[in-house]
């Protein structure tokens, strides 16, 4: 059963209910109000029927033509008088009896005044005393109006119910489709969602409700599909474009060598080279992995403590240790008494291949093979400052030094493969970070990065 059509019918039940209720509640205590005003008419006409017969010197054809003193007569009324003796004073009718009326006439004699039904009839018994002498009054009669009224009622009542059931249902069915619009728009554009085409968004409208909030997330995550297949795809182009050269090479002079005997030293200097390309092909392989790991990383999984100086002094151990003629100089700003001034959330490992990568772009294109570190607490925020005196990036090439393999036109002479940037760009940006790039040509180039402190 479809949402709308559930949603119709208890929309439907609901309001049914609810009317039915209200209507059994609206006849029943117009039930009462009719008994109560018939019996208090049936009471008037038997104090003033007993008053007629009892009090006759006091009888007045004026006050019985005004009606105020004797109301109008009731359909079929009957009365029965009786003295304190049971003796009957006065029958109305004698052709009627009256059912059970030595019980009537003892809760009489109780003060208690008796309601009774004898079909058609409605009846009391009630008691009235003129001077030192008490009366049993009993008086009978049909409510003709009165039900004529009730059943009026009942049937404005229940063609009311049905009307009303008739309009829920067409509400429920308007109002639950408009509902639901949303959902219906938000089921059509997911239909033209593919994996071609995962740039397309379910609208969202204002965004406060329960629906807003379902197409918000469902964007959300239709964003990290995005990324997702971007990464690979992205993986799959940058890999095959950068392990193709290598490869190439590694084939090709492996099929030199094999074409003739060679000397030893020839193929010494050829397994020299190959070996020299599969490091090339092994450090390409581990940027592009490392790319594609960052690409594809959420940053609510780096909530690890980490201390940003042991990071660089680990950095710095291990690029001076395969590179002796590099200098990297780290200083700690003066106001940085506390460890906590230099702990972040973080993955260790990313964050050491981030400023390794910057220290050792930085020497390679120094002249003296040199980088200037320092940190800095900014409040908030922790800086690490990467300085040095190189070639300098040109003002053209600085929109696309995050684009992977893309290098600088005076980059050429210095072995690259033009992932480190975007590598510490998607690293950076993974740690809530910011990255900022300087540079002059011929004077050198200065790497900011920034990190938001533990609060």
């Amino acid at each position: 059963m479809q949402i709308r059509t559930r949603l119709t019918l208890q929309f439907l039940l609901r309001g049914g209910i609810i009317r039915i209720v209200a209507s059994v509640l609206i006849y029943l205590s117009s039930t009462g109000y009719r008994r109560d005003n018939f019996y208090n008419l049936l009471r008037s006409r038997a104090v003033n029927t007993a008053k007629r017969v009892l009090d006759s010197y006091e009888f007045n054809d004026l006050a019985l033509r005004s009606g105020v003193e004797y109301p109008s007569k009731l359909s079929s009324e009957k009365f029965l008088i009786l003295n304190a003796k049971n003796d009957t004073l006065y029958l109305s009718d004698r052709s009627w009896g009256f059912r059970n009326l030595n019980a009537i006439v003892s809760h009489v004699k109780s003060n208690e005044d008796v309601y009774f039904k004898q079909d058609p009839y409605e009846g009391l018994g009630t008691s009235y005393a003129t001077g030192i002498y008490q009366f049993v009054v009993v008086a009978a009669a049909i409510d003709n109006d009165g039900m004529l009224r009730l059943r009026k009622l009942r049937n404005n009542l229940i063609m009311v119910c049905l009307l009303s059931l008739v309009l829920f249902a067409v509400a429920g069915w308007f109002y639950s489709g408009r509902a639901l619009k949303p959902i219906s728009d938000m089921v059509k554009k997911v239909e033209d969602i593919s994996i071609t085409s995962l740039n397309l968004r379910v609208p969202e409208g204002i965004g406060l409700d329960e629906i807003g909030r379902l197409a918000k997330t469902f964007n959300k995550m239709l964003e990290r599909l995005e990324i997702s297949f971007a990464a690979q795809k992205e993986f799959i182009a940058n890999a095959s474009h950068e392990l193709r050269t290598p490869l190439t090479s590694i084939n090709g002079q492996l099929e030199v060598l094999m074409m003739k005997e060679r000397s030893a030293e020839d193929y010494k200097s050829a397994v020299a080279s190959v070996l020299e390309d599969i490091k090339t092909l092994i450090d390409s392989s581990n940027r592009l992995l490392l790319l594609a790991r960052t690409t594809s990383q959420s940053p609510d999984n780096l909530r690890k403590r980490i201390r940003i100086d042991e990071v660089l002094w680990q950095a710095q151990e291990e690029i001076v240790k395969f590179n002796h003629g590099y200098y990297i100089n780290i200083s700690l700003d003066d106001s940085l008494t506390d460890s906590e001034q230099m702990t972040i959330f973080g993955d260790e490992y990313l964050l050491k291949v981030a400023v390794s990568n910057i220290m050792e772009n930085a020497c390679k294109f120094s002249p003296d093979h040199s980088v200037n570190v320092r940190v800095e607490n900014s409040g908030k925020f922790l800086e690490l400052i990467f300085e040095d005196k190189g070639i300098g990036i040109p003002e053209e090439d600085m929109e696309k030094i995050f684009e992977p393999f893309y290098r600088g036109a005076n980059a050429g002479s210095v072995s690259g493969s033009g992932i480190g940037l975007p590598l510490v760009n998607r690293i950076i940006q993974n740690h809530y970070g910011t990255l900022k790039i300087s540079s002059e040509v011929g004077k050198g180039t200065s790497v900011r990065m920034r990190f938001p402190l533990i609060s």
